[in-house]
């Protein structure tokens, strides 16, 4: 914590030794973003950036549910064409299956969801097909 400002000294050399002081203990050097140059201030102003900031740092995501299950969907069929085995594409569709069914049973708030279940065979033979012989 900062030391209160002695009488008759002035705020700005006040100030500016308490900065000299953090910088000689090395106080800024940790600091993130340190060493990197500023962001691009030529974008308009956004009240929520640091809320946006955040969620992108945690992760979090804003999609109403159909539409995250959607690209969820999406995502699975890529990653069953990058898959290694036979088991890991089955496996993988197998799963995102499972939470399509759910979904059809029970639709999630927000836009209708739009997609059925993969033919976890179709997917199969893709992989195949795109393998090298």
């Amino acid at each position: 914590m900062t030391e209160r400002k002695p009488p008759g000294v002035s705020f700005e050399s006040f100030v500016d030794k308490q900065i000299r002081e953090a910088t000689e203990r090395g106080d800024f050097s940790s600091l993130a973003g340190f060493g990197k140059p500023l962001a691009d201030d030529t974008a308009p102003y956004d009240e929520l950036w640091w809320v946006k900031g955040k969620m992108h740092r945690e992760g979090v995501s804003v999609l109403p549910p159909s539409l995250a299950l959607r690209k969820e969907a999406e995502d699975a069929r890529e990653a069953a064409g990058r898959a290694p085995t036979e088991s890991a594409v089955r496996r993988i569709v197998a799963e995102v299956n499972e939470k399509i069914a759910a979904a059809i049973r029970r639709p999630p708030p927000g836009p209708l969801l739009g997609i059925e279940p993969f033919d976890v065979e179709a997917v199969v033979q893709e992989w195949r097909a795109s393998r090298p012989q």
